[in-house]
């Protein structure tokens, strides 16, 4: 067995590849919505102890085909040094198709373009970069060290070089107070990246992560509602739509553009059929 340390995260639809830690936590850590991280001190492994567990991960999975690098933002390592983690796991696992990475827009830009195209060709593929706004106002309240713009800048870049990026927003970080604010901001970012694969999550208020003051809640109804509108306002050319993370209160997947119709209809039928709480958030999810 690798020797994993807790807690261990990768998206969902990584449930099947191989997990290998370059690096424990993660190195920005100060957003007010992400609890994923905040009982982990950031710590770059040791590049020879990483080396090592690349070659016994290769002995031990030889069939393997995809890779996720953990933790968070493994794009912040220096260029080379990930350069050379995917030359390893290119000589351990001979079927190997894809290693995907989370990814910040500062850390895709710091790269540079040649050697995200190095990147590119030995095997790195997706990079899932968490917008959660368009609104740089709802970003700074919750303490997120990016600039939309400049997020959208990396996308575009990144995918013209052959990455596939797969980007989150977040359902409900605008409040009662931004809602339109955040659908309009949102969505003009999206409509921009154009991101080949796009998922929709609902902020949930942690109790050790409280929201900025003043921050009313949107209802579950009106979490359904947002999706909606942003749904409508979405102007995408060829992207894999998600929003069946457990934190939504109507699970839906479809490709856009040709799915967008369908969609606010499934949403308009969950909206009139009383099951959603108008009151308040709804149930807790189990799982975040």
């Amino acid at each position: 067995m690798l020797p994993y340390r807790e807690p261990l995260f990768r998206p969902p639809a990584e449930a099947d590849s191989l997990i290998l830690q370059a690096a424990y936590g993660c190195p920005h850590n100060r957003c007010r919505f992400c609890g994923m991280y905040k009982g982990v001190r950031y710590q770059v492994r040791p590049e020879p102890e990483f080396l090592a567990e690349i070659a016994t991960a290769g002995r031990l999975f030889p069939n393997t085909r995809r890779i996720f690098l953990a933790d968070g933002d493994c794009m912040a390592l220096p260029p080379g040094q990930l350069l050379r983690y995917l030359l390893a796991a290119e000589d351990a696992f001979p079927h190997l198709a894809r290693v995907n990475i989370y990814a910040n827009g500062s850390s895709i830009s710091a790269a540079g373009e040649a050697a995200l195209a190095d990147l590119r060709r030995h095997k790195l593929h997706t990079l899932y970069v968490g917008l959660e706004s368009g609104s740089q106002e709802i970003l700074d309240l919750f303490g997120k060290t990016e600039r939309a713009d400049a997020m959208a800048d990396a996308v575009i870049t990144a995918q013209r070089l052959g990455f596939h990026c797969s980007v989150m927003v977040l359902i409900g970080l605008g409040g009662k107070n931004r809602r339109e604010e955040h659908i309009a901001r949102t969505a003009a970012v999206l409509n921009r990246m154009q991101p080949r694969l796009l998922s929709a999550l609902r902020y949930i208020r942690l109790p050790e992560l409280p929201p900025p003051p003043g921050f009313e809640p949107v209802s579950e109804y009106e979490a359904a509602e947002e999706l909606q509108a942003l749904l409508r306002h979405l102007s995408l050319n060829r992207t894999v739509f998600r929003a069946n993370h457990t934190s939504n209160p109507v699970p839906l997947a479809g490709r856009l553009p040709q799915d967008r119709e369908l969609l606010i209809r499934q949403l308009d039928a969950e909206l009139a059929s009383g099951r959603l709480d108008r009151r308040g958030a709804g149930a807790t999810p189990l799982f975040l």
